[in-house]
């Protein structure tokens, strides 16, 4: 027996084991740290390219893992479909996010290149079971309202469609018109419907961004909508080069939806089509699905964040301003396509200016989901080297033009009780806009004595359209930022003399003004010496003969106005303080329903404070105008004081 272990030993070790195994804590417990917090339960494959803890715990339930699944995709997802100990919810947005990380991981393609079908089949088979999860489990989305799961859900599917649209998006251009079905990566696409229009005539885009990656600088804030749906910015053809002085948007929002046909949750895991919903967020904030009426999401800044960063205005507007190319008339640029039931708020930008002038503001008005539902903005480009007389001329004939285009009869709402917006010499423009003339403005002619009858006359033909006008009837409201009624005396400094003796004018308006000469030779005067046509920067000037006569113009009993005004150099009294440009004495308007006064330089319509007021003006004057609608017909004065205006 010497040297050999008693066989009892291994007996008591085992023994010994068992009891102490049984005797310690099979389950431990450690505290999650804050910032892991939320991580944990948001962390999934599209936040951090890993399977999310909701669904590694439905594979632990049916006895799989991340490398089994890894192994074999196909028995992997089978096993989760078909087993038992999972409800629908569990199964469906699990199989949601599995076919997403399978799609990416076989995504190799850029937006610009085509996804091969492999990938394609995945991102669509992602979205067929998140939507399914989402309009086909036995809890409809309210009753998830509050659940992370749902949001992670809905970012598969919003991400799931925004790549297979894109796809889908190369392949239409090849269908031509008359299609109804066609075959794609193993599923049946149906023709798309759509409501996106394009101010270039069509319904299907050029181009398609998608919105989600994208970021703005010089933009204060980004407005979306959160919702079903993926966003893009449709891009249509440029426009044409015609006569016509008006340009529809053609960089417009668009939140594609993919719709998987199917009355029962069974039908949907089993059907093969699919079909692309393009909806304009303009026109729709929601969309019905399964009977159920789904927000639609949304990005109302990028389409134009990426219309202003292509348009070259910054460029373009100093050429315009010297005359050395550019632009050579007025355009108005319609920001989204025309909807003849929203009010149209009409905005000028100032001297050597664009409508880059309204970045934010634009934004801001698109972006606040009461003034977008009401309004529809127009901006107007201009050459701002001209003689102020002469763009008021071309102005008032290019939103008269585009008008009439877009509303013959002029009974649109469109039409009806716009909103001008002026800055700088804009704002004096739109106040002449609004303004009556008579006869006060023939006094700027210089005297010619002598002249006849027949030249007295022929003069007042070529200069009835620039110095006689009326108030645009279609205006009922006006805002005047920063505007040099009376002139400044900064365009007499040396620097601004230096830049206009730089400006070049139009060679027709030279042309114009020799005739003009000629027409207006008398008796002593002194043949071949034409008058001199001031620039823009000339009539700026507080000592300008048509800034003098024109400042006194009645402005239409019609409209109420508003003044913004600057103050950058406080000279004690506010009417010996000015912007930095121009004078508070010049900007300050008698009569005006309000002014605000902001610490800022010339540019005051770039602070919060003015885009606040702005928009306090336009709810004003839509709930002015709701009030006079709801009241209809009857006696005009005692309605408008009902309505809290003062009567006219």
């Amino acid at each position: 027996m010497t040297g050999r272990k008693p066989n009892w030993i291994p007996r008591v070790v085992a023994v010994a084991a068992l009891l102490l195994g049984a005797g310690c804590d099979m389950v431990g417990v450690h505290h999650i740290a804050q910032k892991d917090y939320a991580a944990q339960r948001r962390s999934d494959v599209l936040s951090t390219r890993t399977l999310s803890d909701s669904t590694v715990q439905a594979l632990n339930v049916v006895a799989l893992d991340r490398d089994a699944c890894a192994a074999n995709f196909p028995r992997c997802t089978n096993t989760l479909l078909y087993s038992d100990g999972l409800d629908d919810e569990r199964r469906l947005s699990s199989l949601a996010e599995l076919w997403l990380a399978y799609a990416i991981q076989h995504d190799h393609a850029g937006d610009s290149t085509a996804i091969d079908d492999a990938a394609l089949d995945a991102y669509l088979q992602s979205a067929r079971y998140a939507y399914a999860y989402l309009f086909y489990t036995a809890r409809d989305p309210g009753e998830r309202a509050f659940e992370t799961r749902q949001w992670q859900v809905l970012d598969f599917y919003n991400y799931a469609t925004r790549r297979a649209v894109g796809s889908f998006f190369r392949l239409l251009p090849t269908l031509g018109t008359d299609w109804m079905r066609t075959p794609v990566a193993g599923w049946n696409l149906l023709k798309p419907s759509t409501d996106v229009y394009l101010g270039s005539g069509d319904y299907l885009p050029k181009q398609l961004i998608p919105a989600a990656d994208l970021g703005f600088s010089g933009l204060r804030n980004s407005y979306r909508r959160d919702g079903f749906g993926s966003t893009f910015i449709a891009i249509g053809a440029n426009p044409n080069d015609s006569d016509q002085p008006w340009r529809e948007s053609n960089y417009v929002p668009l939140t594609a939806v993919l719709e998987f046909p199917g009355a029962t949750l069974q039908s949907v895991l089993e059907t093969h089509d699919v079909r692309v919903y393009a909806k304009n967020p303009y026109l729709d904030n929601a969309i019905t699905l399964d009977g159920q009426s789904i927000p639609l999401a949304a990005n109302f800044t990028a389409p134009y964040g990426v219309w202003l960063a292509r348009s070259g205005f910054a460029q373009q507007s100093i050429r315009s301003l010297l005359g050395r190319g550019g632009l050579a008339r007025p355009e108005v640029l319609l920001m989204q396509p025309y909807d003849p039931d929203r009010l149209t708020v009409i905005m000028l930008h100032g001297l050597a200016s664009s409508p880059e002038a309204w970045i934010n503001v634009v934004n801001e008005v698109m972006g606040d989901e009461q003034l977008r539902r009401t309004y529809q903005v127009w901006e107007v480009y201009y050459p701002t080297n001209v003689p102020v007389a002469v763009n008021l001329a071309q102005i008032r004939k290019a939103i008269d033009d585009t008008l009439h285009h877009f509303d013959p009869s002029g009974r649109a709402v469109a039409s009806n009780h716009i909103v001008l917006i002026g800055h700088s010499m804009g704002g004096v423009i739109a106040r002449l806009l609004v303004s009556s003339s008579g006869d006060r403005l023939w006094r700027v002619l210089p005297e010619r004595p002598g002249l006849t009858a027949t030249q007295q006359q022929k003069i007042r033909q070529r200069l009835a359209p620039y110095l006689q006008f009326t108030p645009m009837p279609q205006v009922t409201r006006a805002v005047f930022l920063a505007a040099p009624h009376r002139g400044t005396p900064v365009a007499q400094w040396k620097l601004a003399r230096w830049i206009g003796s730089l400006i070049r004018l139009p060679l027709t308006l030279l042309e114009e003004g020799k005739g003009l000469t000629d027409a207006m030779q008398g008796k002593g005067a002194t043949r071949g010496t034409p008058a001199r046509i001031p620039n823009s920067i000339d009539n700026l000037s507080n000592e300008d003969p048509f800034i003098e006569a024109s400042s006194t113009l009645p402005i239409s009993p019609e409209v109420h106005y508003h003044t913004i005004v600057g103050i950058y150099k406080s000279k004690g009294p506010l009417a010996a303080s000015d912007d930095g440009v121009v004078p508070y004495a010049s900007a300050h308007l008698d009569g005006a329903d309000s002014e605000l006064v902001v610490p800022s330089w010339h540019d005051v319509q770039e602070t919060p404070q003015a885009i606040i007021e702005l928009r306090r003006i336009l709810r004003l004057h839509a709930s002015a105008l709701h009030c006079l609608w709801q009241a209809g017909a009857g006696d005009a004065g005692r309605t408008q004081l009902a309505c809290g205006q003062p009567s006219s």
